[in-house]
């Protein structure tokens, strides 16, 4: 390793030694203290609202050098309207119960034994995201109200914005007497503090990855940590023979439109051969009035979908259209081409919901509603870290609750084994 790897090296250890540290300190902080330290950090978000987006202006300029698509310009991009909303969402979370020492279950056994599950901070974490700054207060805030450490590696496009807002953070912390070190931010850019952060198994619990294919598919590659996987957000809309035409016109539009770049958006549609005709067609062209170039198979789209058009995670002003024979073929469909994140049907036959629901394991499954709910604050759970599309511990939106853990608690008067 050269002198400036033994450099990161050096500084990743000091600051997994140092979360974990804090860690302890936050295991036993009370419910009172986390909650002042959320509200000391919205607070100081408003406050310093200026100084935010002077930094996210240098961040803007920086990535329209690099020539980002819009879709990313957009996730990196905050204004007043976004930082009001950073600093609701803490509050939000402020606001939520503690999550720790939650009981889960409670028994007896005929030993004469009590058992309880209790919830407990799973110790710390790490978070590997990109583009998107308010990750660093969704992330800093749910990992504190779980009594978590936590250490944040955001995206270069996002350094300084990112860095305005986990000052805010800390000062919540540091006016609420809880360490600073519960919430630490990568300092540099250079890309080999997310190779240490990956090989932190002796202080980093786990690692939840936040952003494309390429970032999440070489930390499940290269991980000794455990990681919440969040890979892509290929979402589908299916709309059924008995869809309602106003219903499926409009949530369709809302679901591929109304944010692109976030990884609720839908990414393609299928239709009802019996209702593809008109239906779908008035879909297809409602979709490309709205600017959205539709790559289309059955439909007259803007151009022939190509094999590899579906099971794409595109991001921007473009969607996959297809016609399929009902809803077994959707679901086959979507098992084949999906993510495991976010399905839709829009149908007002509940026995083909029910169908569709139980046909399909991705994290979240809709009715009748736009994919673009996804969302952790939209489950009422607040802010969210992401939405985990493994199938252990946490699925969908991770919350404070999905970031604890569980220890048995075992209560006897002498009891002894026979």
């Amino acid at each position: 390793m050269d002198g400036a790897g033994e450099t990161i090296a050096a500084m990743m250890a000091d600051i997994g030694a140092r979360a974990r540290a804090a860690s302890v300190a936050l295991a036993g902080a009370t419910a009172e203290r986390k909650h002042a330290a959320l509200i000391g950090a919205a607070e100081a978000i408003r406050a310093n609202e200026g100084a935010i987006l002077d930094a996210n202006a240098e961040d803007m300029v920086a990535a329209e050098g690099r020539g980002l698509s819009g879709a990313m310009l957009d996730r990196l991009k905050l204004d007043a309207g976004r930082i009001r909303a950073m600093a609701e969402g803490l509050r939000a979370v402020a606001e939520q119960p503690d999550p720790v020492g939650r009981v889960l279950a409670e028994w007896d056994v005929p030993s004469g034994l009590h058992i309880t599950r209790v919830a407990t901070p799973i110790g710390v974490i790490g978070v590997i995201y990109e583009s998107r700054p308010n990750v660093t207060a969704d992330a800093g805030a749910l990992c504190l109200k779980a009594g978590n450490a936590v250490i944040l590696r955001g995206g270069s496009e996002s350094f300084h914005s990112s860095g305005a807002i986990h000052a805010c953070l800390v000062t919540g912390l540091e006016q609420a007497g809880l360490p600073a070190d519960a919430i630490q931010r990568v300092p540099t850019r250079d890309r080999a503090a997310v190779a240490e952060m990956l090989r932190m198994s002796g202080t980093i619990d786990v690692i939840v990855p936040r952003g494309g294919k390429g970032l999440v598919g070489l930390v499940q590659a290269e991980a000794r940590v455990p990681v919440f996987a969040h890979l892509e957000g290929i979402c589908h809309v299916y709309v059924d023979a008995d869809a309602d035409p106003a219903k499926a016109r409009a949530v369709v539009l809302n679901a591929k439109t109304r944010r692109t770049g976030i990884c609720g958006a839908a990414e393609c549609l299928l239709v009802h051969r019996a209702v593809a005709a008109d239906l779908g067609q008035r879909i297809v062209d409602d979709l490309i009035a709205a600017g959205v170039e539709v790559r289309a198979e059955g439909l007259n789209g803007s151009r022939p979908a190509a094999p590899e058009d579906f099971g794409h995670e595109f991001l921007d002003m473009i969607i996959a259209a297809k016609v399929v024979d009902d809803v077994d073929a959707a679901i086959a469909h979507i098992r084949r081409h999906g993510s495991g994140h976010t399905e839709a049907i829009l149908t007002e036959n509940p026995a083909t919901a029910e169908r569709f629901f139980a046909g399909l394991d991705s994290a979240i499954l809709m009715h009748n509603a736009s994919t673009q709910f996804a969302d952790g604050g939209e489950f009422g759970m607040g802010a969210e870290i992401g939405i985990a599309t493994g199938k252990l511990h946490a699925r969908g939106p991770v919350g404070a609750e999905q970031l604890t853990s569980f220890k048995y608690l075992v209560r006897g008067d002498g009891t002894l084994r026979p």
